[in-house]
């Protein structure tokens, strides 16, 4: 009888735990959708999109603004500066972020719930399945954000010699941009995007130097940040840019080839495992059934 009587007194305090955690979240208001800005433009486009984002779209800011109310500061920052290097995904916000892995999170758990008791699958499911959930958004994150790196040092080459050969026929260096975004093939190639956010910014009254560091801010990557401490050098000494540039373009170009020749060395090398192990299983099959009837005609 005691016993019981601790069991239901666990499971109360549990449940007006949770209870009262609900409660106290729930009077946060539901976190405002952004309308204005690059944030707002990528909502706006994955909401037109449509897809499995549009339909948890709304669970996710009211969970958002749950979450707002939490001290969670530090991982606020850390999130949204991978925000901002994934291009504003989706248009989202920290919170927004934390909100989406926790739906994620529950909506995996509930299928995998249904899938237990439906196909009689191990209960560990459950457990597996929510951590996929929970982890899965931010996955998706950093996957946008190494395509968007790999993307602008593709690009960043051919883009500064196009920049060079439109100074050396008398362009400034705004207008050399403005070509190279006027003559891309698509306004959605990131390099693009973000060499018309430059320009953007320098429409506003920015300095150039404050646009170009802001690009190095958004695509930390070691080319990018080459080809702004080139710019900024050069238009502090005074140095003639188009020649800086064309040496810049032949840098990275070169750069780019050596990583090449890194990387399929690399590969020959993670080659050998799989390799190995495919010989071994061929070796499995063509010895496989001698050993079979010798120990059978052994016994």
């Amino acid at each position: 009888m005691p016993a019981q009587l601790i069991a239901y007194a666990a499971l109360a305090l549990i449940f007006g735990g949770a209870a009262l955690a609900t409660f106290v979240l729930a009077k946060n208001q539901i976190a405002q959708r952004p309308d204005l800005g690059r944030r707002g433009l990528k909502r706006s486009q994955a909401l037109e999109e449509g897809g499995i984002f549009k339909t948890l779209e709304l669970p996710m800011r009211v969970v958002s603004g749950w979450v707002s109310g939490l001290a969670l500061d530090n991982m606020r920052k850390k999130l949204d500066q991978e925000i901002t290097f994934a291009g504003d995904y989706l248009g989202l916000s920290a919170n927004d972020l934390i909100g989406l892995s926790i739906v994620s999170g529950v909506t995996c758990i509930t299928l995998a719930l249904l899938a237990s008791n439906l196909l009689g699958l191990p209960s560990l499911i459950v457990i597996f399945a929510g951590a996929i959930g929970f982890y899965m958004p931010y996955l998706q994150l950093t996957g946008v954000r190494s395509e968007r790196f790999k993307a602008v040092n593709r690009s960043l080459p051919t883009a500064i010699d196009l920049a060079a050969l439109c100074m050396g026929a008398g362009l400034d260096f705004p207008g050399a941009l403005r070509q190279v975004v006027d003559k891309a093939s698509s306004r959605e190639v990131v390099l693009v995007e973000e060499l018309n956010r430059i320009l953007q910014e320098l429409e506003l009254g920015h300095t150039r130097r404050k646009a170009l560091e802001g690009l190095a801010e958004r695509v930390p990557t070691e080319a990018v940040k080459d080809f702004v401490g080139t710019v900024v050098q050069a238009e502090e000494k005074g140095t003639p840019l188009a020649e800086v540039l064309t040496i810049q373009a032949r840098m990275l170009r070169m750069r780019r080839s050596v990583m090449a020749e890194e990387g399929a060395a690399k590969a020959g090398m993670m080659m050998m495992g799989p390799l190995m192990m495919m010989f071994l299983c061929v070796l499995a099959i063509l010895i496989g059934p001698f050993v079979v009837k010798w120990m059978t005609s052994g016994m």
